[in-house]
């Protein structure tokens, strides 16, 4: 069962909510509830689910609705209509204690502005939900440290907010709301008032964290590049409604409309395409076959690479054509022939990063997952076809060009 489920969450600002809600199930526009009721529509009818562990990114323009509705979520603003179920259960309709036994055990926020209490401490910052909670205070002092070491911030435990850089205040704000130990981390901008280049270092780190962490993340963000590089899944936005929900590479490559078409069109698509997108099934064989068994195997697949696997797929490296031949001659076993260095990468590692190996390696790259199964291999004419949008390739895999 997903962590969270949205169904219908609407919001509607103004003094007769239920008058536009009508009004918006009857399929009125936005604009048109505005222009006749001066009512607005903040959020409209969005359903998704969210998985958990699962970075779910929702994006969109200023004013598309991405911030109330991650606001509904905890229910900092109030849904006018719709559910939210948080393991089931049904936030929407809990009474101020049951919200703030939620709140405080299985959520917490941390925001674009870091509102930290420049009073206070980076480690009493860091405590103060533990605080709130009634935690014993060695207990928290220690859960305290433990998040401020996660993010890298350990030593700085005495100093203020205005004695830290932006991007040091911003991992307090997520120490802060990792010394919780919440279920669903809600991040509301989180990385939108820093510079550029320490934005980047702030998702590499919540991305390095997320691999310890494994927490369920809503991530807000207006930025499109952000999006695509930490979000397993987008929820793009407009006028308050979802447009899209997909992985980055499914936005990039099947656009739901026109308006995500020239959302995304700009994006380097070799920064999102992963290995996996691009994989293509490789020919194996197994060692313990001869090379004549082998050269009639690349003649039958119209391939000149084969791929040594054993019983459980795990890469024990390729051979050609002419080194099968060459052992037909010198009576060698496959093993004895077989090309050892095999470029390797990792499914989820992104193009930009293959570019070289692949344009200059003798046999396509291999793509091996866990316990080095091998999952497929890597043509250069397979990641040309993807980074030009086409669709053309050689689903067999043996071929180096």
């Amino acid at each position: 069962m997903p962590i969270v489920e949205v169904k219908e969450l609407t919001k509607i600002f103004g003094p007769e909510p239920v008058k536009a809600l009508n009004l918006l199930a009857e399929g009125i526009s936005k604009k048109t509830i505005f222009e006749t009721t001066k009512h607005t529509v903040g959020v409209n009818r969005v359903s998704f689910t969210i998985e958990e562990g699962e970075i779910f990114v929702i994006m969109g323009l200023s004013g598309s609705g991405k911030s109330t509705l991650v606001r509904m979520l905890n229910r900092l603003i109030e849904p006018t209509g719709g559910k939210v179920l948080i393991g089931g259960k049904d936030i929407v309709s809990m009474n101020a204690q049951q919200l703030r036994e939620v709140r405080r055990e299985r959520m917490a926020m941390v925001f674009q502005k870091f509102a930290l209490f420049p009073h206070r401490t980076i480690i009493e910052n860091v405590e103060y939900g533990l605080r709130i909670k009634g935690v014993d205070p060695h207990a928290r002092r220690d859960k305290a440290l433990q998040s401020l070491e996660l993010v890298g911030l350990k030593g700085l435990e005495s100093r203020y907010p205005d004695q830290l850089s932006g991007g040091m205040q911003q991992r307090v704000g997520l120490a802060r709301a990792l010394a919780n130990a919440p279920d669903i981390l809600l991040m509301d901008e989180a990385f939108s008032a820093l510079d550029p280049l320490i934005r980047k270092d702030m998702q590499d780190e919540l991305l390095d964290l997320q691999q310890t962490m494994k927490k369920t993340i809503v991530f807000i963000t207006h930025d499109l590049d952000e999006a695509l590089r930490i979000g397993d899944r987008v929820a793009l936005m407009r006028d308050g409604a979802i447009v899209q929900i997909g992985t980055p590479e499914e936005i990039m490559i099947n656009p739901a409309n026109k308006f995500v078409q020239r959302f995304v069109e700009d994006v380097d698509l070799s920064k999102v395409l992963t290995a996996s997108h691009v994989m293509r099934r490789p020919e194996t064989i197994s060692p313990d076959r001869g090379p004549r068994v082998a050269l009639q195997l690349m003649h039958d697949s119209g391939v000149s690479n084969l791929y040594l696997v054993d019983r459980s797929r795990k890469l024990l490296g390729a051979i050609s054509a002419e080194d099968a031949s060459d052992a037909i001659k010198r009576g060698r076993s496959l093993m004895d022939i077989a090309i050892r260095d095999v470029p390797v990468f990792r499914p989820e590692q992104h193009l930009n990063e293959l570019f070289e190996v692949v344009s200059s390696t003798r046999i396509p790259a291999a793509v091996v997952g866990e316990n080095g199964k091998l999952q497929g291999i890597i043509l250069r004419g397979a990641v040309l076809a993807a980074l030009s949008g086409g669709n053309e390739h050689n689903e067999s895999g043996g071929e180096g060009k």
